[in-house]
């Protein structure tokens, strides 16, 4: 049986979550606008701010004024693919 909560990593390896999905939700975080709930593909959403409140290292980037756009956007990216999404509804 399927996890019916996969990471946002599994959803992308099987071509659920698409590149610009993906980049759209790093977008979102960099620019602050992470609201509660994010739409995926097929019925999945995301707590983009609880994915990346949950990973130590990416808020610690984050929060850091003097890391480069580079990084932060590694960090965004792998709290976001890390974190679990959910199907709607649950």
């Amino acid at each position: 049986m399927p996890d019916p909560n996969p990471t946002v990593s599994e959803l992308f390896k099987a071509n659920v979550v698409t590149h610009d999905d993906l980049n759209a939700l790093v977008d979102a975080v960099l620019a602050g606008r992470m609201n509660v709930r994010e739409e995926l593909a097929e019925g999945y959403t995301l707590d983009v701010a609880a994915a990346v409140k949950a990973n130590a290292f990416a808020t610690a980037v984050l929060r850091d004024k003097t890391s480069s756009t580079g990084a932060r956007r590694t960090a965004a990216r792998t709290a976001i693919l890390l974190a679990r999404a959910q199907k709607a509804g649950q």
